[in-house]
């Protein structure tokens, strides 16, 4: 009795026969958990009632249901039921099953960007991995064998297809932590708990299902997501517990054989869900800075820098806001250096300015980001993001009037902003621009002419001329005007007559035509060039 009394406690199998312990299943009401009902997304319980009403069970589940514990409203909503995705799917009229390894249904109110879309996963059974089919390879590798199969693992157990379905107690255990395994009907308010999650949650800890090794090798990308729920809710108190802290280093070699575009998805998560920073305290703090995903390791090494940083915080403030981030501006922010480290030793060996940043972008994409999503939008607004900064310089002529029309414009100014908070440029160029970008037409010419006239005039000079010889004499203007040449044409040298009187030959000459933009093709140390 004792033994069992234990296992259960530690969430281990309590018979002889080995069978898995699914908890207990203890309903918790309003009255205890205390959730506010007016935090609910309305499309949310729409799915839920639409379930329900079709005579299936259905919840709200994840981590919707433990920030409404914690007093927070959830920011993506998901619902579990009992119906498989095909049931799910003729429910709703805008409704997509998505997924290989996980099937699982999107429901999708309104369109555009206002569009919100709820995700319906099916109750899964809880699975033996070692009774699994096990594949050589990867998804990549192993497609055609996998195609088939609905429980299938690699060899070093990670799961790559799990599509059993079960009852919900089976689908609580295959969750990853206890604050992530509890249910919630809006209907009849009640919390459904199988693991502890409820005291946990008061507890302020993060606690994983099962043993945690065992965990992270099913699913190697949990360490990641530890690490972003850890940052998440430190604000509030959560802290990881010791044993499932204690073998994500060890684990962390497991993360090599997960797709890089997943893991690129899952660095996004990290640094674009408003806890960017706290994230990265997390990954020192565990020892993870480096190892986990080569771009990742590059956030880290230069989080701490005045660019980076700032733009880290800025990322973490519009999320905060609820404004809109784009990844492509902040891995232009960490990227940037690189780019100038390039286009500068470009310039130093006399290259063309403009082909020499291509080339520069050219090489940091292949270095840093490779065939991850480096060669489609994302790409291409980061390319856009540095190809604008050398044209800010320009504000004369019609340059600024069809720099602000561009697509990719403000998020071009945002990264000039952050440049000169942390005066790697003129805080002044940045305030010209926030000031053009939002005035009419009229303002708009004032304030170009205005930068025309505070543009250095260029200066002149004239060749040295050989021992002895004397100067020119200059021509009268063909209408024979007798006005004196400008003071810096004068020739009032010793041969010229009375010291400081024009000479009768010196004469206004016609001034060579400057062609335009000539004045402004020098490159400032601080800017990085002029297109």
């Amino acid at each position: 009795m004792i033994k069992k009394f234990i296992s259960k406690l530690l969430g281990q199998a309590p018979s002889a026969a080995g069978k898995p312990y699914f908890g207990k299943r203890v309903e918790v009401g309003a009255k205890v958990h205390g959730i506010d009902p007016n935090l609910v997304d309305e499309r949310a319980i729409h799915v839920v009632r639409t379930l329900q009403q079709a005579g299936f069970e259905a919840y709200v589940v994840g981590g919707a249901v433990r920030d409404l514990l914690v007093g927070l409203r959830p920011k993506d909503f998901d619902v579990a039921t009992d119906a498989t995705p095909e049931q799910v799917k003729g429910l709703f009229r805008r409704a997509f099953i998505i997924g290989r390894r996980f099937r699982i249904v999107h429901v999708v109110y309104g369109r555009g960007r206002e569009h919100e879309v709820i995700e319906v996963s099916t109750f899964r059974a809880h699975m033996d991995n070692a009774a699994a089919e096990q594949v050589k390879g990867n998804e990549r590798t192993s497609k055609s064998e996998l195609a088939g199969m609905k429980h299938a693992v690699d060899s070093t157990g990670r799961v790559l297809r799990d599509n059993v379905w079960g009852p919900q107690d089976e689908d609580a255990t295959r969750r990853d932590f206890t604050v992530n395994a509890m249910y919630y009907d809006p209907e009849s308010q009640i919390v459904v708990d199988y693991h502890g999650g409820m005291q946990d949650v008061k507890k302020r800890v993060l606690r994983m299902i099962g043993d945690p090794a065992t965990r992270y090798r099913e699913d190697p990308v949990r360490i990641i997501r530890a690490i972003r729920f850890a940052a998440k809710l430190s604000p509030l108190g959560f802290k990881l517990e010791s044993k499932t802290a204690k073998p994500l280093v060890a684990c962390k070699a497991l993360l090599a054989d997960v797709p890089q575009s997943r893991l690129f998805d899952e660095m996004l998560k990290l640094l674009q869900t408003g806890h960017a920073l706290a994230s990265i305290e997390q990954l020192i703090g565990l020892g993870l800075a480096t190892g986990i995903y080569p771009l990742l390791d590059v956030v880290v090494e230069r989080a701490q820098t005045p660019f980076v940083k700032a733009a880290l915080a800025d990322t973490d403030r519009r999320v905060g806001e609820s404004k809109p981030v784009a990844p492509s501006f902040l891995l232009a922010c960490v990227l940037w250096a690189d780019v100038r480290e390039g286009w500068d030793k470009r310039l130093a060996r006399r290259e063309h300015s403009f082909p020499a940043l291509q080339d520069a972008i050219d090489e940091v994409f292949n270095a840093r980001i490779g065939d991850v999503s480096g060669r489609g939008k994302l790409a291409a607004d980061m390319r856009e993001i540095w190809m604008m900064q050398p044209r800010f310089e320009k504000r004369t002529g019609s340059t600024p009037f069809g720099l602000v029309e561009q697509a990719r414009f403000r998020a071009a100014f945002d990264f000039l902003r952050l440049r000169a908070d942390v005066a790697e440029v003129d805080v002044t160029l940045a305030d010209w621009w926030q000031e053009f970008s939002m005035a009419d037409d009229a303002t708009r010419e004032d304030l170009v002419q205005q930068a025309k006239a505070e543009r250095p005039k260029p200066v002149a000079r004239r060749a040295p001329r050989p021992d002895g010889e004397a100067a020119p004499k200059l021509k009268s203007p063909a209408r024979g005007a007798a006005d004196e040449a400008p003071e810096h044409l004068q020739d009032n040298g010793p041969d010229s007559g009375q010291e400081g009187a024009p000479s009768d030959a010196a004469k206004k000459r016609r001034r060579r035509r400057r062609k335009p933009g000539g004045a402004e093709g020098s490159r400032s140390s601080a800017s990085g060039g002029q297109d």
